[in-house]
């Protein structure tokens, strides 16, 4: 049983099968003052948290919104082919020829979704950095250490620990569960992700990844029940903090 289903009832989705999967981009719109894409309600909840954050002297910023199912799966696919980097739980480089389609398809998820699982079809979900201490014309690079004390990022990493909660965002990976590897820089905002978790399954995914060129198409298959409660269902649940304070936001909005 996931932490999501143990500690909480989300609210009933409101996304359909495609948008849960990546394969549609109804329920996204484009934001235009990040250069992002996401879900309206994550979008202006962002917005809020910008401003808040900008008034002391930070400058949150999406790297990552919106993916589609097509997108991921030219990840996934040039992961396993050794196309992009392969890295282990310790950030050290893998070589994906040296690893047989099993440990690929482990080596891969520690770091990137499956196509159809991905929270970033969901358009709640994104990665942020502090702009204002990226040295410009830099390749972004999502770093465990600066995210963490004297990291570059560290007066972020601080700030949302304190106030993400009352814009409606979250963590969900926040520590490590033996599937994906925390990720300090990746937010999800509460009001859509909840229900969207509680909405996938792996039935729902096998249904997505038939047929679409997946690589380790059979590993995965075989292996799908197991691979989705490591990878997928096992995340920090929504907290309730999170949830209240998008709906008060919500309710206090003019109509």
């Amino acid at each position: 049983m996931s932490e999501q289903t143990a500690n909480q009832s989300p609210p009933t989705a409101s996304l359909s099968d495609p948008e849960l999967t990546g394969r549609a981009r109804t329920h996204v719109t484009a934001v235009e003052q990040m250069q992002c894409i996401l879900h309206p309600q994550a979008g202006a909840a962002l917005l809020a948290l910008r401003g808040a954050a900008a008034r002391e002297g930070l400058d949150p910023w999406p790297v990552s919104g919106f993916r589609d199912f097509s997108r991921q799966l030219a990840i996934w696919n040039a992961k396993f082919r050794g196309e992009r980097p392969l890295l282990d739980r310790n950030s050290q480089p893998l070589r994906a020829a040296d690893l047989d389609v099993a440990e690929r398809v482990a080596a891969i998820l520690v770091w990137s979704a499956l196509p159809g699982a991905s929270r970033h079809h969901w358009g709640s979900d994104f990665d942020l950095i502090d702009r204002g201490a990226h040295e410009p014309g830099t390749k972004v690079e999502l770093l465990d250490a600066d995210y963490a004390a004297g990291g570059r990022y560290a007066r972020l990493a601080a700030w949302l620990a304190r106030h993400a909660h009352a814009y409606g965002f979250f963590h969900p990976y926040d520590r490590d569960r033996g599937g994906v590897h925390p990720e300090p820089w990746h937010l999800s905002y509460a009001p859509v992700a909840a229900p969207a978790q509680a909405a996938m399954s792996p039935r729902l995914l096998a249904a997505a990844l038939a047929g679409a060129g997946l690589d380790g198409e059979a590993i995965v298959m075989e292996r799908l029940e197991e691979l989705f409660e490591r990878f997928v269902a096992a995340v920090a649940p929504a907290p309730a903090e999170a949830l209240a304070a998008a709906a008060v936001s919500r309710a206090a909005r003019p109509a």
